[in-house]
């Protein structure tokens, strides 16, 4: 148990990261083959994987470069705690919206699909394929009775507790003694 404790610790960024890119894989599946178009806070909520990608990239690098002597940067797993929790935050409030415990703003009535200026004239004209709009109120997906924005909440919360860990990990699983 300790093990994986300093184990995961030490190279949090590098789960971090390949927890994130999977996230986004997984939405864009989502959106790909089971054709569900995100709305406007499903896109919010990508962004702050994205964010995680980049700060989590970065960290990984330099733990790899400095050869792992203290392991994960403390600030990088900060960082990657305010992110997450970001996310959590995001994901509630959109988790929220759909069980219509609160309104959700009137913009977001859609955006996933991406209706451009071609797009609207070939629809116009009947060449184009109709154009969904994702609404951020309509739960388009659940598994155990929660959608996908109550899922996104609750890993979200769950990476931002493990990266709070990461940063406040003791000082001998931050640097090995030799």
């Amino acid at each position: 148990m300790r093990s994986a404790y300093r184990l995961l610790t030490r190279w949090w960024t590098a789960f971090a990261l390949a927890i994130s890119l999977a996230m986004l894989g997984a939405a864009h599946a989502f959106e790909r083959f089971a054709g569900l178009s995100p709305c406007n806070l499903c896109l919010k909520q990508r962004e702050v994987f994205w964010g995680a990608v980049a700060i989590s990239l970065v960290a990984t690098i330099w733990t790899v470069i400095s050869q792992a002597r203290r392991g994960t940067p403390r600030i990088a797993a900060f960082l990657l705690f305010a992110v997450f929790a970001t996310g959590a935050i995001t994901a509630g409030f959109h988790a929220g919206g759909e069980l219509k415990w609160w309104a959700l703003p009137a913009l977001c009535a859609g955006g996933g699909a991406g209706a451009d200026l071609e797009g609207l004239t070939s629809l116009a004209l009947g060449t184009g394929p109709a154009i969904r709009i994702a609404m951020c109120d309509a739960v388009t997906w659940s598994f155990l009775g929660l959608s996908m924005a109550g899922w996104n909440a609750l890993i979200s919360a769950a990476l931002a507790g493990f990266s709070l860990l990461a940063a406040k990990r003791p000082k001998d699983a931050r640097a090995p003694r030799n």
